[in-house]
């Protein structure tokens, strides 16, 4: 029997999505337990305190130093999913750059240290509104992406990111338009979106939607994933952000079966037909 590795989210990182995190995590698993492979459970908080033998990893981690650790894995030989270079690659202070140089559509946007915030104003976006989102991780509070209206609002928000040891800021853009959030796996059927605020519910294709957001994921380094973007008025799309491995809430049922599909085709990929003790 293969043997993988499975690395639960450490719920620091799960602001409002602990047990729905949890829950997609722990249906994967029951997904590759049927599938004939056993998986062995470690928590984030343990990278780098325990041995991890197996071959093959998936992971939710998103911590910095647990990312980091498991790149030296990778390094190592180890297959990783989410590779930990995708997961960095997501951090924002590094989406942002990526995407921008891809081309893809993105709001304007622009990273400073929280010690320069007096170095991009407010007004440097001609908008009404723009927001604020920590550098590294999507989110640990809620206040991690906070909408500003004024310079003096700006300065107060980075200010208080600062108080939280927070090094680096993302300055963004506001685009009107319907959100919208995406759901997918790559190299399989699953991709599901729907609105998070539909407003206006302008037409859009579904298709041009799914091929940025696959684009947006490529570029990252991405395998199972998730996003925003917006509509705008004329049915153009902006993606604003994406995430590795999302709690998949409004799909749990397909998404595990999807992620459980992608991890075998990995396995017998490398596998090549021969059966290891521990992969």
């Amino acid at each position: 029997m293969i043997t993988l590795a499975g690395i639960r989210r450490q719920t620091t990182y799960s602001p409002n999505h602990v047990s729905n995190d949890a829950k997609i995590f722990l249906r994967t698993v029951e997904r590759l337990n049927k599938k004939g492979f056993r998986v062995n459970i470690y928590d984030e908080h343990d990278l780098g305190l325990v041995d991890i033998k197996e071959r093959l990893i998936f992971s939710m981690a998103q911590g910095i130093d647990s990312t980091m650790f498991l790149k030296e894995l990778e390094k190592e030989g180890k297959v990783i999913i989410n590779s930990p270079k995708g997961s960095i690659n997501s951090y924002r202070i590094n989406m942002v750059k990526i995407l921008t140089e891809k081309g893809l559509p993105f709001p304007k946007s622009i990273v400073i240290n929280v010690e320069e915030k007096n170095k991009i104003k407010f007004e440097d976006f001609n908008a009404r509104k723009i927001w604020i989102k920590r550098g590294d991780v999507h989110a640990v509070h809620r206040e991690d992406v906070t909408v500003v209206y004024s310079e003096e609002e700006k300065n107060n928000i980075i200010t208080e990111f600062a108080r939280r040891g927070i090094r680096d800021v993302v300055l963004q853009e506001h685009l009107d338009g319907d959100v919208i959030k995406f759901y997918s796996v790559r190299n399989t059927s699953l991709f599901h979106w729907f609105y998070l605020n539909g407003i206006n519910h302008t037409p859009f294709e579904i298709k041009l939607l799914k091929d940025l957001g696959n684009k947006a994921a490529d570029a990252l380094g991405l395998e199972v994933y998730g996003g925003d973007a917006i509509v705008s008025g004329d049915g153009k799309i902006s993606i604003i952000d994406v995430n590795d491995w999302p709690s998949f809430a409004p799909v749990r049922e397909e998404a595990s079966k999807a992620i459980a599909e992608l991890i075998a085709n990995k396995i017998n990929n490398f596998v090549s037909g021969e059966v290891y003790g521990s992969y």
